[in-house]
């Protein structure tokens, strides 16, 4: 049961982070996305939250249900991101989630028998940069949001790692 929670958490991130971009932040910008500071001196569109959280929860869904259920949920993902969100939003949105998610799922499928805690970190990052870049600038007309969607959604991947690797360490020791 808890498996597929996992899987519904993940799908759940991305309408809710679209709902945050529009609804939710420290400073709106009119006709662009709610901000939120997410390092000294850069601020992010507020899903950056979600995302992040999306990224370390498909490295989870696949531990869980396996390749078939990512590769389905992330397609199911990017297709509900069509439906619950303004055009340009939503295809930015889900553009950007297809590939970052595709590319992370082949960063982490190659590392995560080696080395797990590296696994999630790696295809977190890789996921970040490409969703950052390419939603920033399909959404927006600037990849001036990216370096902080990038460090956001790196936060979440590194939290992810952490306790994989102290997990990890417990069981050996």
């Amino acid at each position: 049961m808890t498996r597929y929670l996992v899987a519904a958490a993940f799908l759940g991130c991305i309408p809710a982070a679209n709902w945050l971009i529009g609804n939710v932040g420290t400073t709106c910008i009119p006709q662009g996305p709610c901000l939120i500071p997410v390092a000294p001196g850069l601020m992010a569109p507020s899903g950056v939250l979600l995302i992040g959280a999306a990224l370390a929860l498909r490295d989870a869904v696949q531990e869980a249900l396996g390749r078939v259920w990512v590769l389905a949920l992330v397609i199911a993902g990017a297709a509900l991101s069509l439906t619950v969100s303004p055009p340009a939003l939503a295809i930015a949105s889900a553009t950007a989630f297809l590939l970052s998610e595709l590319l992370d799922f082949a960063v982490y499928d190659r590392l995560r028998k080696r080395m797990l805690a590296w696994a999630v970190l790696l295809s977190g990052a890789a996921g970040a940069v490409v969703d950052s870049l390419l939603f920033s600038y399909l959404a927006f007309g600037t990849v001036g949001w990216a370096p902080g969607l990038v460090i956001a959604k790196v936060y979440a991947s590194l939290v992810y790692a952490l306790w994989i690797w102290t997990r990890s360490r417990r069981a050996a020791a």
